[in-house]
């Protein structure tokens, strides 16, 4: 093959090999079965940290990281100040090739119940043992299903906008009391 042919091809052969690559299902997919199940955990709690699931409408950004069809109605928020997942395999339980458990841990703020508007500080960690599981060709979490764990920050940006909608006096006190309340919750 001369020089220009040659060119000529290789650029045919790596548009190919592009585009073929960027159309193959799940490669770019965080729980594809050639990912970490950890980076499946890992990508739903920090959505979940960023307050993706305080609205039910929003279910659809987790949909595919999950195995339950819908979000249950919680009557409370854990307020968190992060989470860690460890990436090293050693620190997981491994049921099988295609099940394992992950653990979790997140640095807990306290209890923000919907219902009363009210914080209660709990300051501490909370473990928990992840549950997943190939479903398909992509990983899934199966268990446990947890109350939305949202990050200090985000909550308190959702407490400031309920007040700037809020008409009701003795309501909007109530929020501004919450909103303090965030504000001093420490590990």
């Amino acid at each position: 093959m001369n020089s220009p042919r040659r060119s000529v091809f290789i650029t045919f052969l790596a548009a190919v090999l592009l585009l073929s690559a960027s159309a193959t299902p799940g490669l770019a997919q965080t729980n594809a079965v050639s990912h970490s199940p950890a980076k499946v955990v890992e990508k739903y709690f920090a959505l979940d940290n960023k307050g993706v699931r305080l609205d039910a409408g929003s279910f659809e950004a987790v949909a595919g990281l999950v195995d339950w069809k819908e979000e249950p109605a919680w009557g409370k928020v854990i307020v968190i100040n992060g989470f860690t997942v460890p990436d090293d395999f050693r620190q997981w339980e491994i049921v099988n090739r295609l099940e394992v458990l992950v653990p979790v841990e997140f640095h807990v703020l306290g209890v923000m119940y919907l219902d009363t508007a009210g914080f209660v500080p709990e300051p501490g960690t909370e473990q928990v043992r992840v549950r997943v599981k190939v479903q398909g060709a992509r990983w899934k979490i199966m268990e446990p299903i947890l109350p939305p764990h949202v990050g200090q920050k985000r909550m308190l940006n959702v407490v400031r906008q309920a007040m700037l909608d809020e008409k009701d006096g003795v309501r909007h006190e109530s929020l501004a009391a919450l909103q303090a309340e965030l504000r001093k919750a420490r590990e």
